[in-house]
């Protein structure tokens, strides 16, 4: 098989790590129907009398019955929460029960994505060549309609690596995690659009968050994401992804984890289950329209020298169950 071959059907690599979230046109703000909480000395606007205000992190599942009726909570009702500090108390693992992505699989830079990762990290994970000095990156746009966290948007953008502790078999790793449905990266940047996100990513998972506008719409033909740069409030990336025909009902279950590096400076994992209700794919370039104009993120994304479109991922529907990261040693073990 083709390198290329083996790279496309690996290519949902990174649908991606990440807290989660849905949909709010623009950044937060303290306003009316707002009120402060705090969480880890941080004061951070939430919706008063949301599933969050109400419950930190681990509403009844009957709770969710009664308010959202027409959500499927028989895999919830199999997974069991536990409490947990990340630098605030909290539960792992986080539920997302109505959830929709779209994710678009580029190749990039190889030299520039190892530049991107720190040392420590590139000692134990490296980003997966899919042919000579080309790597793998994945963008992936969330809307997380209801979970433990209320609502709000996600971009994920991720570097597609080995998984730790395994052979870096370039191709062969890339079909091997596929065929196993258990993905690995290391996260390069993740806006939200609700400082509860932002907060819980930075303080809980060291992840690269900030509080930006991201706007979603649709069409009857595509799915539109208008990420606005946060220093001058003009739109700078618009990821816009068709809506496919026909996407399968058949549920299948996918984990996606990342490599990262903790506040204490120790080499961590996080990792999400996700239960995906309704997908599809495609490898045609005409199913995704990327436009990066001229702001950080922007800048940032042209910097990795994206080139082919290797896959396209619709998910209009999925659930997911986010866990709080853990010691990389305890899955390395003596490696």
């Amino acid at each position: 098989m083709k390198i290329g071959s083996l790279a496309v059907i690996a290519g949902a690599l990174m649908n991606s790590v990440a807290a989660f979230a849905w949909a709010e046109d623009s950044a937060e703000v303290k306003g009316p129907g707002n009120t402060m909480i705090d969480i880890a000395g941080h004061e951070v606007p939430v919706v008063a009398g949301g599933l969050y205000d109400r419950f930190r992190s681990n509403p009844p599942l009957s709770t969710i019955e009664s308010e959202a009726p027409g959500v499927d909570l028989s895999w919830f009702k199999g997974l069991k929460k536990t409490k947990v500090d990340i630098g605030f108390e909290s539960y792992s693992p986080n539920f997302y029960y109505k959830n929709s992505r779209i994710t678009a699989v580029f190749t990039a830079d190889l030299d520039k994505l190892r530049e991107l990762m720190p040392a420590e990290v590139l000692d134990k994970v490296q980003p997966l060549q899919v042919w000579p000095g080309r790597g793998l990156v994945a963008l992936t746009a969330y809307s997380y309609e209801y979970c433990d966290n209320d609502s709000y948007n996600e971009i994920a953008l991720s570097i597609v690596t080995n998984k730790p502790g395994s052979s870096n078999l370039g191709p062969l790793s890339l079909l091997g995690q596929s065929m196993s449905k258990d993905f690995w990266g290391y996260v390069l940047k993740l806006p939200v659009n609700t400082e509860l996100a932002r907060v819980r990513g930075v303080v809980g998972y060291n992840l690269p968050k900030w509080l930006t506008g991201i706007n979603r719409r649709d069409n009857d033909k595509s799915v539109i994401f208008e990420i606005i740069d946060h220093e001058t409030g003009k739109v700078d990336v618009v990821f816009e992804g068709e809506k496919l025909s026909d996407p399968s009902n058949e549920v299948e279950l996918v984990t996606n984890s990342f490599t990262n590096v903790g506040h204490s400076g120790e080499l961590t994992y996080g990792y999400a289950v996700s239960r995906q209700q309704s997908h599809a794919s495609s490898t045609s370039a005409e199913s995704v329209n990327l436009t990066l104009n001229e702001g950080s993120l922007s800048t940032f994304m042209k910097s990795l020298k994206l080139g082919k479109m290797m896959k396209y991922e619709y998910v209009p529907q999925f659930q997911s169950a986010l866990y709080a990261p853990e010691s990389l040693k305890s899955l390395l073990g003596n490696q």
